[in-house]
């Protein structure tokens, strides 16, 4: 096992009826900047919600957050937050929500060009923040990582730093009954997917690690379905939404090597494509393994058969058939796991290739062993 450091000062508050604990949470006297996104809030009755909890404090809201939230809209809030002198941060909505609001944190105090924090300057001061969490996938209510598109140069990168751990969630998994199906099946393959970036690379004689990995990828094939076929059921759904969160909240991670290329394949592809994030991670990792499968050979191994049961046959097959069954449980969630399945074709592959070299992301890979051929390969096998 490497060396490593485990930070993470996020409380999480959990379970049904839990936003009236906003009221509490909140220092008294702050000034708030209520985020959220599209306003679904409004349809499904947590603004109101919401609104109740934050009875007697000062509140502005700043609405419009878009999935895969855009650097010029935040900058709109950014400029509100200086102009008003907001000090606390309520991020209401989704992982898109929460992302955006990190980086308003961040960027509020920023000296210089608050993109910057994208391409890797360092914030030394952020505004507070928290959050409601109303769509479980990302794991942002328990992390300090984001995630901004900039739709003016067509980029989309990541940033972390510890100082936008929100400092309390609240996550109730009630309030996410209203949600479509497309947005559950997409929280289960990015949560599933988060998982597979963190345990799908190499032994690191780091056998808890690996066991709490198993235990929420095997969460997620129970729940998962349970919860797409009845919206309603409070323990598939509290299960799932939890294994989102345990999945990107740090602990699976430490001391282990994490790979997170699906992901950075996947980012290329929303934004020259505009697919949902989780569509691009059910196209991209099946192939990924397969190209990989030798680099990773041993933990594929490991997953077919701790998650699939997969005990017969040569290490080939094995190996084979744990990307398989990866392969129709995506499809089983409402995936597709091809560009073709959403009439999509290879026209942005050149480009992808020459904004991984311009950005020297290559190679890459957990081994630094994934060249420019091999992601061709794998983006030709996502036709």
């Amino acid at each position: 096992m490497k060396n490593f450091v485990l930070y993470n000062p996020t409380k999480l508050i959990f379970g049904a009826g839990q936003i009236a604990a906003l009221a509490r949470e909140i220092p008294q006297g702050a000034k708030v900047l209520m985020t959220y996104g599209g306003g679904s809030i409004k349809a499904n009755g947590v603004y109101e919600q919401v609104k109740k909890a934050l009875e007697g404090h000062t509140v502005l809201e700043f609405g419009g957050i878009e999935p895969n939230p855009c650097y010029e809209t935040l900058m709109n809030a950014v400029a509100l937050a200086r102009s008003e002198k907001v000090d606390f941060l309520l991020a209401v909505g989704g992982g898109s929500t929460l992302d955006g609001t990190k980086f308003i944190s961040a960027a509020i105090g920023f000296e210089g060009d608050p993109w910057e924090i994208l391409t890797g300057a360092r914030p030394k001061t952020a505004v507070p923040l928290a959050s409601v969490m109303t769509l479980p996938a990302t794991g942002s209510e328990m992390n300090s990582g984001a995630v901004i598109s900039r739709k003016s140069t067509l980029e989309k990168f990541a940033f972390s730093t510890p100082l936008v751990f929100p400092r309390f969630s609240v996550v109730d998994p009630e309030v996410t009954y209203s949600l479509p199906p497309r947005q559950i099946a997409n929280g289960v393959v990015d949560a599933f997917v988060h998982v597979l970036e963190q345990y799908l690379t190499y032994p690191a004689d780091a056998p808890i690690q690996d066991r709490f990995a198993e235990g929420i990828l095997q969460t997620l094939l129970e729940v998962g379905p349970r919860t797409l076929a009845d919206p309603k059921d409070y323990n598939a759904r509290s299960n799932m939404v939890f294994s989102a969160t345990m999945a990107l909240n740090g602990l699976i991670g430490v001391g282990v090597p994490q790979d997170w290329m699906t992901h950075m394949i996947g980012h290329e592809l929303t934004i020259l494509h505009g697919l949902d994030h989780a569509q691009t991670l059910a196209i991209v990792l099946p192939n990924l393994l397969w190209v990989q499968r030798e680099s990773k050979r041993e933990k594929l191994l490991q997953y077919g058969e701790r998650i699939w049961g997969i005990r017969e046959g040569s290490e080939a097959q094995r190996i084979e058939q744990a990307i398989i069954k990866t392969r129709a449980f995506f499809e089983s969630m409402g995936n597709p796991t091809h560009l073709s399945d959403y009439s999509l074709g290879d026209d942005c592959f050149d480009e992808i290739v020459r904004r991984f070299k311009g950005r020297n992301m290559l190679p890459c890979g957990e081994k630094r062993d994934l060249d420019e051929a091999k992601l061709r390969q794998i983006l030709a096998m996502c036709r």
